[in-house]
């Protein structure tokens, strides 16, 4: 992607970390809804068009886009899809691309969340390994006279039960709906956005009240610190936590068991 399209992808990712950060989100269902919007838009070729049209207006298109998806899809997907069209695309395709990409994204935050993460990314490895090196299962997977049921039978039975839930949804989705792509490029898409997710340390924020702009900017910085690694905030209010905030980064709960921690932080916050 360029230009315009390349902007527009930024921005969704924002929306979508934005939209992840509240852990009440489904992340998985998220990703089921937005595939299935990419399946629509992939369908579609003149309703994909017109959405990425730049002579129509934004908010006739995200009206449109709105119409199309209310009750067949959950709101935050609908708010999702309805800010992508508002922006520019130098391409139609570069949509689709795009939707398709936040489906897998929100997959691998729902893995994140789990702790399952680096399971999956290093399943996907290994799956992208077996295929090279079987010919015969490369071509049934990529067999164009195959069913898309046929090839999403034949992933359940390779990894029903041996992967992780999520590494065997995003292996169906690409064997299923290739979009033109090798296997080998899709499976190496996967991976590059598995190891961007882990790269990104995320802290799971519990506080007694919903945190100020700049106590979230403060704690961020705080916590970079403390782990020398960029800090993501996935957060959540609940009014019963002890001392009005908890922190959990990986396995470590940051709170009064780690008493300098929590003073280093609550510091940090004051400025």
């Amino acid at each position: 992607m360029n230009g315009a399209s390349r902007e527009a992808l930024a921005a969704a990712r924002e929306r979508l970390d934005a939209l992840t950060d509240n852990t009440s989100v489904d992340a998985a269902k998220l990703a089921e809804e937005l595939a299935a919007v990419t399946a629509l838009l992939q369908r579609e070729v003149s309703l994909r068009r017109v959405l990425t049209d730049p002579s129509q207006g934004a908010e006739a298109k995200a009206e449109l886009a709105g119409r199309l998806l209310r009750g067949q899809v959950g709101g935050e997907t609908v708010d999702l899809i309805s800010g992508m069209v508002r922006s520019r695309w130098s391409q139609s395709r570069d949509l689709v691309d795009s939707v398709e990409e936040l489906a897998s994204t929100a997959d691998l935050t729902a893995a994140q969340r789990s702790g399952d993460l680096d399971d999956v990314e290093d399943e996907l490895f290994r799956f992208g390994r077996i295929v090279a090196s079987d010919k015969e299962l490369r071509a049934a997977l990529t067999n164009r006279s195959a069913s898309a049921a046929a090839k999403a039978e034949l992933v359940h039975s390779l990894l029903g039960g041996k992967a992780r839930p999520t590494t065997e949804r995003l292996v169906v989705r690409l064997v299923t709906q290739p979009r033109g792509r090798s296997l080998e490029a899709g499976l190496e898409s996967l991976s590059k956005l598995a190891a961007e997710r882990r790269d990104r340390m995320v802290a799971v924020v519990t506080s007694a009240v919903p945190l100020s702009d700049q106590q979230k900017q403060r704690l961020g910085a705080a916590l970079t610190a403390i782990y020398g690694r960029p800090m993501h905030l996935n957060l959540d209010v609940d009014p019963t936590v002890l001392g009005g905030i908890a922190v959990r980064v990986g396995d470590e709960i940051i709170n009064g068991s780690v008493a300098e921690r929590l003073d280093e932080v609550s510091r940090r916050m004051a400025g």
